[in-house]
């Protein structure tokens, strides 16, 4: 049993204020493998305490010395990456496989993106005679991330937030704390000064929520559903802080009938299931022309019956379990949902797949003749659970995408290059991939409407940890 109840605060491990121990849950066993504690809101007076004595004389530091400083943390993340993908294996499921290709990478990979990015932030620049546009660190930060992809959002706000000279605290999930208990642990490797960087574990109401009302936070910039970020912004109000939010989606991907539909469909179906579904931006919802409708129907059969679910300690491309009890629950009563509302059960289905009599494991199950407003197609299910729409041609595929009271991703697949970039100008999102296309390190990550505000990633992100002020001299 790992044993990680102490936070790490003002350059220190260091007890709770009062013992709470909270169990780590191995999801592919539903056994206990670790203990944390939950701290409270005198452990969240105490490290904000602490960060905002660091910020003064951190944000007075020469860029160049952030700078570095990060780039020695980021080589101790290189070094110690195996530990992070085992970490994050353990604690929330993922395939060893991903955990350490693209699960652990993130951090490195993010941070090629915010040093490109900071060499784009005009730090100060002549406005009219005598004027001058600064932009200097907001200050003390409040942080919380997710359990999906630990370490992905972790380096898209611990980064950007203390290369411009903020302070911060983080709250990890308490679902998944321990590869943020190793990144504690390379920060202090790194030897940032005492106070700069915090943590404290918990959970929302008890350490979210003094986050938000603190009086001496600056910022709150959160990483989860939808609800919860209204709760961050509602308890952030009275203080009138800064609130950045990174929320749920219900991403459309639309498959016209020029596209390559044997690719365009394996694209799909494997990128919705990826980490079992648990992405905010996975294409959830997809959008298929009537004339090919039928026949992709089949092939996304093919494609999800030949997704495979296995141990996540096991090396492979499959699929892990889900990440907790909660989560197995929820997504086992929108399958039935879906079935209850009449859509087409086309692979998968309740229940856990062959094989597996443990462990928070789901069918990789696709529904079709599903319409925009029953349930599946409007909830953010978070799992493997992909719907299929039909559409009579791009302005009604338009109008479907659009239905939602998300916009955090898009996708869509043509031969048509003019049709391409015109649909994903219509789209209301704030990342749309045309034909598969990826995106480059620092690229902008957020949404529309109830996906979030702010975006992370490269200069972007930094510029949502910056105040910027007007000097006029005479």
């Amino acid at each position: 049993m790992i044993e990680k109840r102490d936070f790490y605060i003002d350059g220190k491990w260091v007890a709770p204020a009062a013992a709470n121990d909270c169990d780590v849950i191995d999801p592919a066993t539903e056994e206990a493998c670790a203990v944390i504690s939950l701290g409270a809101k005198a452990d969240v007076d105490k490290a904000v305490a602490a960060a905002r004595r660091a910020f003064p004389a951190w944000a007075a530091t020469q860029l160049e010395e952030r700078i570095a400083l990060l780039e020695k943390l980021d080589a101790i993340m290189q070094r110690r990456m195996g530990e992070l993908g085992e970490a994050i294996s353990l604690e929330m499921g993922a395939p060893i496989d991903l955990a350490l290709n693209e699960q652990a990478p993130c951090g490195p990979w993010h941070m090629q993106g915010f040093l490109e990015g900071v060499k784009r932030i005009a730090w100060e620049e002549p406005f009219a005679d005598g004027q001058v546009i600064v932009r200097e660190p907001i200050g003390v930060c409040g942080l919380i991330t997710p359990w999906n992809w630990p370490i992905n959002q972790i380096a898209l706000k611990v980064y950007p937030a203390l290369m411009t000279g903020c302070t911060c605290i983080l709250k990890p999930s308490e679902i998944a704390p321990l590869s943020a208990l190793l990144f504690a642990e390379f920060v202090d490797e790194a030897g940032f000064p005492a106070g700069v960087f915090n943590l404290v574990n918990g959970d929302g109401p008890g350490v979210g929520e003094a986050m938000s009302h603190h009086p001496d936070i600056d910022m709150m910039s959160f990483t989860g559903s939808t609800r919860a970020g209204a709760l961050v912004t509602k308890g952030s109000a009275d203080t009138v802080k800064r609130v950045t939010l990174e929320l749920g989606g219900k991403s459309p991907n639309i498959i016209f009938a020029d596209a390559d539909l044997s690719r365009s469909i394996t694209r799909g179906v494997n990128h919705c299931m990826e980490n079992t579904g648990q992405s905010c931006n996975a294409p959830t919802r997809m959008l298929v022309e009537r004339p090919v409708y039928e026949e992709a129907v089949d092939l996304v059969r093919e494609a999800a019956e030949a997704v495979k679910v296995g141990n996540p300690r096991e090396a492979g491309g499959h699929i892990g379990p889900l990440v907790s009890q909660a989560q197995f629950d929820k997504v086992q009563g929108l399958i039935e949902v879906g079935i209850a509302e009449g859509a087409r059960l086309v692979a998968g289905g309740m229940g856990r797949p062959e094989g597996f009599n443990r462990g928070y494991f789901v069918r990789p199950t696709v529904f079709a003749d599903v319409n925009n407003q029953m349930t599946i197609a409007r909830e953010e299910v978070f799992g493997p659970v992909l719907v299929m729409i039909p559409f009579e041609g791009e302005d009604e595929a338009v109008e479907i995408a659009n239905d939602t009271p998300y916009g955090l991703a898009a996708y869509l697949s043509t031969s048509d290059t003019d049709k391409g970039q015109r649909v994903a100008r219509k789209l209301r999102a704030g990342m749309v991939r045309v034909n598969g296309a990826g995106f480059a390190a620092g690229h902008p990550f957020g949404g529309y409407k109830q996906s979030g505000n702010g975006r992370e990633g490269g200069r972007w992100g930094l510029e949502d940890f910056l105040e910027t002020k007007i000097v006029s001299a005479r």
